[in-house]
């Protein structure tokens, strides 16, 4: 094993030294997208105090993953579009090499908040056996969607999670968690959310007004009945039972999304005790049992209360459970003390922020923060929320939320977002089994984020971006020799050094 770490060692830092001098440089600006600028080369000369500096000896995080969310929306605005346009949107998402080439798939079980409405696959109350189990609505809107993503990359893998069990699961017996002018559940049962032990410290407000959330949920919304827990988890695998007879195959499994959102549209709040009962006691076990080619990941952990999340991932029970932990929005600020104290988990950007509904260059820059944060971070897969949602992606609840491709419902014409050509940015030049080798954050850099990838076929792949009013030079040192790059202000770059 010594022998073959130092033979890749040798080989990479060979390959850097190889570098051809030659590098090509592909720029985005709002409106000017994927322009192939004039040649660089790599010079003997820093213009600037280097930014970054390779080595050759770095070895890195491998990418297995470029995903998105197979939503109902996203579908629904499809077929807004004729059957060419559709062709067309379908290929540059995914069709490996030709835009963003997504090859991995999000799928929620039951309704989300991007569902046409809100529905489970079992609202028959009391059905523990599960008799009245089915997939009907996937098969309208979800099932339709894949099939065309698989059409286009058949080994596309896909993992679920739930917003929300069956409503007759859940103490509220509603989707949502708390009332809203969006729902008909009654205010009266917003008490239950912190209805638990008055006497813990979960129950207290936080001072801190950069904690997500500010108050822990003390109830699990989750029946911690026996017999909801055992049927629930036999729900989960009903769910890829029935998938995969629709040749969809299911590879990993996360238990909730957002249990720290408390949500007026489909939600499931749980407590610390909660998760671990249900993970390790009746989840784990039904999957080993029933499908032991699945993986069961922890997450999706929405929360920054890094004290939370380390006393359910130090639970050695839960650690011989899970092969991974699932974080998005404010989880990605605690991604980089988790796993330094749990470096045996996978770590995986489970949803990409969706933004406000503005589709413009602001939302674009951020997105290229994330996953340069998330993939420098060591997340090894990344995953986009909305694909493709009409007009500013306005939801059953209220939410505008961006996408990358928008579609006008009325002239039933489409543009792809500024956000679509940061995917492309990465994504297309930085594909599945590329190690990530170093990166450098906006707020490090002043707003010029840098990550530096090492790709399968030997390429040196270098992303940056300038969020700034003004232009900036960005120097990286290259074993011995830099690569000197101006960057525009608001402006994207992907720099290719075949070696």
């Amino acid at each position: 094993m010594k022998r073959a770490i130092l033979s890749a060692t040798l080989t990479l830092a060979m390959g850097i030294a190889a570098c051809a001098q030659s590098v090509t440089w592909i720029t985005s600006s709002d409106g000017h997208y994927l322009q192939k600028q004039k040649t660089l080369k790599m010079t003997a000369r820093a213009d600037a105090e280097p930014i970054m500096s390779i080595t050759g000896k770095e070895n890195g995080t491998e990418i297995a993953r470029w995903g998105t969310t197979f939503n109902e929306r996203d579908w629904h605005a499809l077929l807004m579009l004729s059957a060419s346009d559709r062709d067309a949107i379908l290929d540059n998402l995914f069709v490996p090499g030709k835009g963003i080439g997504f090859n991995a798939g999000r799928i929620g079980m039951n309704a989300n908040d991007y569902a046409l409405s809100w529905f489970s696959c079992d609202e028959v109350d009391g059905d523990f056996q599960l008799r009245y189990f089915n997939i009907d609505r996937d098969q309208k809107y979800i099932i339709p969607y894949i099939h065309e993503a698989q059409k286009r990359y058949p080994q596309m893998t896909f993992w679920i999670s739930p917003w929300s069990p069956p409503t007759w699961m859940k103490v509220n017996h509603h989707y949502a968690v708390q009332s809203s002018r969006w729902s008909d559940l009654d205010k009266q049962k917003d008490y239950i959310l912190f209805s638990g032990n008055k006497n813990s410290d979960n129950e207290q407000v936080q001072t801190d007004e950069n904690i997500f959330p500010q108050r822990l949920a003390t109830q699990n919304f989750m029946i911690q009945d026996p017999r909801y827990l055992q049927a629930y988890a036999d729900y989960f695998c009903r769910f890829i039972d029935a998938y995969g007879k629709e040749g969809i195959p299911i590879s990993m499994v996360m238990y909730q999304n957002e249990a720290y959102s408390y949500t007026p549209y489909p939600g499931c709040p749980w407590t610390t005790e909660g998760i671990l009962r249900f993970n390790n006691d009746y989840l784990a076990p039904t999957l080993q049992r029933e499908h032991p080619e699945v993986d069961l990941f922890i997450g999706t952990f929405n929360t920054n209360r890094y004290d939370h999340v380390i006393g359910i991932l130090s639970d050695t029970t839960l650690q011989c459970n899970v092969r991974g932990v699932g974080v998005q929005w404010e989880g990605l600020q605690i991604l980089p003390q988790l796993r330094q104290k749990f470096p045996q988990m996978e770590y995986i950007c489970s949803e990409s922020e969706c933004g406000n509904g503005s589709n413009d260059w602001k939302a674009a820059e951020h997105t290229f923060d994330l996953i340069n944060q998330n993939l420098g971070n060591g997340c090894r897969q990344y995953y986009n929320w909305n694909a493709v949602l009409c007009g500013n992606g306005r939801s059953s609840w209220g939410w505008t939320q961006n996408a990358l491709v928008e579609v006008d419902s009325v002239a039933h014409t489409y543009r792809y977002t500024p956000e679509y050509y940061t995917y492309i940015h990465y994504a297309r030049y930085i594909p599945a089994g590329s190690h990530i080798i170093a990166f450098r954050t906006s707020q490090e850099t002043d707003g010029t984020p840098v990550l530096a990838a090492r790709r399968s076929d030997g390429a040196l792949v270098i992303t940056a971006a300038n969020f700034n009013d003004s232009a900036r030079t960005v120097t990286i040192a290259i074993r011995g020799r830099y690569l000197n790059i101006t960057l525009p202000a608001h402006s994207f770059h992907t720099c290719l050094l075949k070696c």
